[in-house]
């Protein structure tokens, strides 16, 4: 291949001028995950093959998975017109679910820009809504409520914090917020909950001018009284569509198990932290590091509040000059659901995942058959239309209608060279 041989010995020389920005081929194929995908992916799909098997784009993504990063799958040329350096690159796969490398490029892309373009140079508070475990499982295939939901999250969020400049005498102002839909929980379970970046504060006008007005941290009453209206207005919702919530209510119609009953079954066993293939079926995933006779109560949180399995935290702020600190958090809520050392296969040929933080329990890390993993890993992507992602921007304004002052003046990524 001497196209190949010639751009490797190109490339190299190039490195060499500018080892800052050398490309190193991640190599997909020699990881843990491609491994475990690859020897067990026909397993996995004979398992679910008694429940009417899995959908194709549950397939299709495993498949392209296994291409990601091989060069007899194609590559892009690249020639530098300045040293004449030529580089091939091979084509990603591109998956949202299962790939942790083409994930962790679209976080880093996607954080840049919102610290870029997008967020201005303002005091931000994360607001993380948790939701109960049964409008989880309707979010996770219903993307149509999913959106619905968020829209009426994002509504009391934003009258919450006009209604407090209300209060200080601020008559028309207007805050922002862009939300993460993140569909996983740090165990690998399907667990949709929302990650919100919001203005920690308002935009009011000054004759011509606008000025923000930060806010002071929410109390405990407000927080509460907050994801209590939440609730009210999100059950309200589920109603208007037929959509009971309670649990009493668990023989409902589910649209999910008359269309696709594998995924169905998939969904609500990853929501409720169990196994459904293989010989385990309905047993909870293994734990390592937890004491099962513990009483293990749920630390009190500031700036956290509950009411009717709906719950609220509100802790984590970024100051207006911290940019580099708002991507960091960023990074947090547009992260893949698993990173690649944290990941292990054990020499009994189970899969060893690590936790992030250990559990309240001392759970420290999970331990999963191959299948169980493959399960975990496609139940937190129910049904996933092409191209309708996250983030969602229900209430950000552009970057044009803020004042220039409350941009930072200057992009030191501007001036960088790409590579």
């Amino acid at each position: 291949m001497p196209l190949l041989s010639a751009a490797v010995r190109n490339d190299t020389r190039c490195a060499r001028r500018s080892s800052l920005h050398a490309y190193r081929p991640r190599a997909a194929e020699h990881t843990v995950l491609h491994r475990i995908v690859r020897t067990h992916l026909a397993t996995f799909f004979a398992a679910a093959e008694p429940a009417g098997g899995v959908p194709t784009f549950v397939e299709r993504e495993f498949r392209q998975f296994l291409g990601c990063g091989v060069w007899a799958r194609g590559f892009a040329r690249f020639r530098c017109d300045a040293c004449h350096a030529e580089r091939l690159v091979p084509f990603s796969c591109k998956a949202r679910a299962v790939c942790p490398s083409c994930g962790g490029r679209r976080m880093a892309e996607r954080a840049v820009h919102l610290v870029d373009h997008v967020l201005p140079a303002v005091p931000m508070r994360q607001w993380v809504l948790s939701l109960p475990f049964r409008l989880r499982y309707l979010l996770a295939w219903d993307h149509v409520l999913c959106r619905e939901v968020l829209a009426v999250y994002a509504r009391a969020l934003r009258g919450f914090y006009r209604r407090r400049a209300r209060r200080a005498g601020i008559s028309d102002a207007e805050t922002g917020a862009i939300t993460a839909i993140q569909r996983f929980g740090s165990g690998l379970n399907l667990n949709v909950h929302y990650h919100t970046l919001a203005l920690d504060g308002v935009f009011a006008r000054n004759g011509d001018e606008w000025r923000f007005v930060p806010a002071s941290p929410p109390t405990p009453g407000e927080l509460t009284r907050l994801v209590a209206a939440i609730a009210r207005r999100v059950e309200r919702l589920l109603a208007r569509h037929g959509l009971p919530l309670g649990e009493a209510d668990a023989d409902a119609r589910d649209p999910l198990a008359e269309d696709a009953p594998a995924l169905a079954a998939l969904s609500a066993a990853s929501v409720a932290g169990r196994s459904v293939l293989g010989r385990a079926a309905g047993a909870r995933v293994a734990r390592i590091g937890n004491d099962p006779d513990a009483y293990t109560p749920k630390p009190e949180m500031p700036w956290h509040a509950r009411h009717a399995s709906f719950d609220l935290h509100a802790g984590r702020t970024v100051r207006a000059d911290d940019r580099a600190g708002l991507e960091r958090l960023a990074h947090y809520l547009l992260r893949p659901p698993l990173a690649q050392e944290r990941i292990e296969l054990l020499a009994d040929g189970r899969v060893g995942v690590t936790l992030a933080h250990p559990w309240a329990d001392g759970t420290r890390a999970l331990v999963f058959t191959p299948v169980e993993f493959l399960e975990n890993g496609r139940a937190r992507r129910s049904r996933a239309p092409a191209r309708r992602e996250t983030p969602g921007v229900p209430t950000i304004a552009s970057r044009e209608e803020w004042p220039s002052s409350y941009w930072c003046s200057a992009n030191p990524r501007e001036n960088m060279v790409r590579g």
